[in-house]
């Protein structure tokens, strides 16, 4: 099953093949999957205008809790779907719910941190998110950049790598180490934040070419929430690097 390969965890090809396997008379479609994404942005949607307003109201205590909130939330439903696919109908609206508390919560933070410096930031990358992932779309849809199992290795290798270096930082950063480039705004840290943008981008690719052949190979119905859910990972994924991305190009002003 080589064809079910993503550098999405969430979207593995254990995943895929298991549920391949399942008895169901109803099979996952493309189009199912694009409807349930979109369900699952208007509650992402939903989920970040609620913590956006409280820091707007003067709650900013609140907006953090819910930021817990999301975070572990989102957590524990991602984790229960990635064992437990057949619950992703109702696990992924609150997964989206969850992130949207995330997102509303740090987006608000930025917007009010770079208010002076960079007035446009969020709605410049909400705005490069939507667009790169279209873009993406456009590039698959129409074979100009193709899934073959070369370009899957590289960009799961590459995924791995970054995984692997965002968590060793972040283990050094506990005991006082710090790499001032994963945070400054040097051309470095601009660079390496360049290609991680480039890698969750690509990902992308990934997912379409996971989407579509799980609908080829007659996945059963529920995976149609699961990857939808998957791919608001990756774009999850991809806002929040190019927000860092546009704050370290502000902090250059």
């Amino acid at each position: 099953m080589a064809l079910f390969e993503s550098g999405n965890p969430t979207l593995s090809q254990k995943i895929f093949s298991k549920s391949a396997s399942e008895i169901s008379s109803e099979t996952m479609t493309v189009r199912g999957t694009m409807n349930k994404f979109g369900f699952l942005l208007f509650m992402v949607i939903g989920g970040a205008a609620y913590t956006w307003r409280l820091l707007e109201q003067g709650a900013p205590e609140t907006m953090r809790t819910f930021m817990f909130i999301g975070v572990f939330g989102g957590m524990i439903c991602a984790i229960a779907m990635v064992f437990k696919p057949t619950w992703s109908p109702y696990l992924a609206p609150a997964y989206g719910l969850m992130e949207g508390f995330f997102l509303g919560g740090i987006s608000a933070i930025m917007n009010e941190a770079f208010a002076e410096k960079y007035p446009g930031l969020i709605m410049q990358a909400v705005g490069l998110t939507f667009g790169v992932a279209f873009a993406m779309f456009l590039l698959y849809n129409f074979k100009v950049i193709k899934a073959t199992e070369k370009f899957k290795s590289v960009i799961i290798s590459a995924t791995m790598g970054i995984a692997i270096f965002y968590l060793l930082s972040m283990v050094l950063r506990m005991f006082g180490v710090n790499m001032p480039f994963m945070y400054d705004s040097s051309m470095l840290g601009i660079g390496i934040s360049l290609f991680v943008v480039a890698i969750a981008a690509l990902n992308l690719i990934l997912d379409f070419d996971m989407i579509e052949k799980g609908a080829e190979y007659g996945a059963p119905k529920h995976m149609e929430w699961y990857s939808a859910f998957g791919l608001l990972v990756t774009i999850v994924w991809l806002y929040i690097e190019i927000l860092k991305l546009l704050s370290r190009f502000a902090n250059r002003k």
